[in-house]
């Protein structure tokens, strides 16, 4: 109803010409500026309709925060204030194009950092209001899932996994906002775990790691390590659902680390011997506690005809999705269950401008959430995707086969 109340009446002309999809005159296709700020990279970038990168600008903060141990909201804040406007500048000047000449602004209003997505929308609201341009408000987590599109020809209904620091979301994707949520992560995501896991192991510190991010760092000593010396157990076992949780994992990473320390006899900030063996059995933990809960997802989809044999289709997206060993593992998974596998090229896996203007275009092909007034919107920390139905999966109580069937490794 919000929505509904937002669409003001248009000029009929107007409103027809922007809801007939991609039926105009050929030489004349519509351009959209797309902002990003929901976390900690200032993004901007021009696209058009057929999703060609005219321009794009990103500013990321991962230096700042990588210093501070983690990101410090106001800090953030202040980063994008001092950045936003350089980089939508840069995005269109970049791409040759004026705000004028666009068919609509869309940026990020939900979810996300509060501080950091009022910033986006404040500057998008003033671009929008000076230069009279329809503006779309955008999901965070509906770009990262619509983002393969731009990149490859696929077809609703799809499963989307959506796997990063922030996020831990099993989703069918029937249309441009049309979602199914079927699970999510009940604490953290696994990113945030797999960062947590490498400070507590002092990451920064060992010769082979310097300068990478947790997960990075944890992946890397993974490569040499021997998963087999440590056996941590599946989360949520008893739950027939497709939620995550990775905190209770955490815990149990920490006493095996601190145990580890009083054998080796080293206080906690040293390095042990065995950090590769660690690094290994937690990166695994992981991937098969997502490779379980996404098989799970699989079979419900193909049980109540939600995804057909032929046509089923997996993309997995966000941060966690570059880490070779987990994404062979649902490579894996999807082979041995008749589903194609996809995932956009990893700079598209991140937070940038292109995933927000390429969800822009989609809503203005689709004539869906394309406002003419901008009076009260507001942007939402917390938002869920879609349309939750993770309690039917539970209903289902469908049993999932063994890891053992799914041989994988990511050399």
């Amino acid at each position: 109803p919000m929505a509904r109340r937002l669409l003001q009446p248009v000029m009929h002309g107007r409103a027809a010409w922007l809801s007939c999809g991609s039926r105009h005159s050929a030489g004349h296709t519509r351009l959209v500026l797309g902002i990003e700020t929901s976390c900690d990279d200032t993004g901007a970038a021009v696209l058009d309709e057929t999703g060609r990168v005219l321009g794009e600008a990103l500013h990321s903060q991962k230096e700042i925060h990588m210093k501070a141990g983690g990101i410090i909201p106001h800090v953030a804040q202040q980063l994008h204030r001092e950045n936003i406007q350089q980089v939508a500048e840069e995005a269109l000047s970049a791409s040759g194009v004026s705000v004028s000449e666009l068919a609509a602004i869309a940026t990020t209003v939900k979810p996300g950092l509060a501080l950091s997505l009022g910033v986006g929308l404040q500057y998008s609201l003033q671009l929008a209001d000076r230069y009279q341009k329809p503006f779309i408000p955008i999901h965070h987590m509906e770009a990262h899932a619509l983002t393969i599109r731009l990149t490859e020809q696929v077809e609703f209904p799809f499963l989307v996994l959506l796997l990063s620091g922030g996020h831990c979301i099993l989703a069918v994707a029937r249309g441009v906002s049309d979602f199914l949520l079927l699970g999510q992560t009940i604490d953290i995501a696994p990113g945030d775990m797999l960062d947590k896991v490498a400070r507590r192991l002092s990451l920064v510190k060992h010769p082979e790691c310097h300068g990478m991010a947790g997960g990075k760092a944890i992946e890397h000593l993974a490569q040499n390590g021997d998963r087999q010396q440590y056996t941590f157990r599946l989360p949520m076992q008893q739950y027939r659902n497709c939620d995550f949780s990775f905190s209770g994992l955490q815990s149990l990473v920490n006493r095996a680390i601190f145990q580890k320390e009083k054998e080796e006899g080293i206080q906690e900030g040293e390095i042990l011997s065995c950090v590769k063996d660690i690094a290994a059995a937690v990166q695994h933990v992981v991937a098969a506690h997502i490779i379980q809960r996404t098989h799970r997802a699989m079979l419900f989809c193909l049980k109540n005809s939600i995804l057909l044999p032929k046509s089923a289709t997996l993309v997995v997206s966000g941060g966690v999705a570059s880490n070779q060993y987990i994404r062979k593992g649902l490579q894996a998974l999807a082979h041995a269950n008749g589903f194609a596998f996809l995932s956009p090229p990893p700079r598209l896996c991140t937070d940038n401008g292109v995933m927000i203007a390429w969800n822009g275009i989609e809503r203005l092909r689709a004539g869906c959430g394309v406002l003419y007034s901008t009076d009260g919107i507001r942007y939402e920390p917390k938002a869920p995707l879609g349309i939750d139905i993770s309690k039917r999966v539970e209903e289902d109580s469908i049993k999932v086969p063994r890891l053992r069937k799914i041989q994988w490794s990511a050399r």
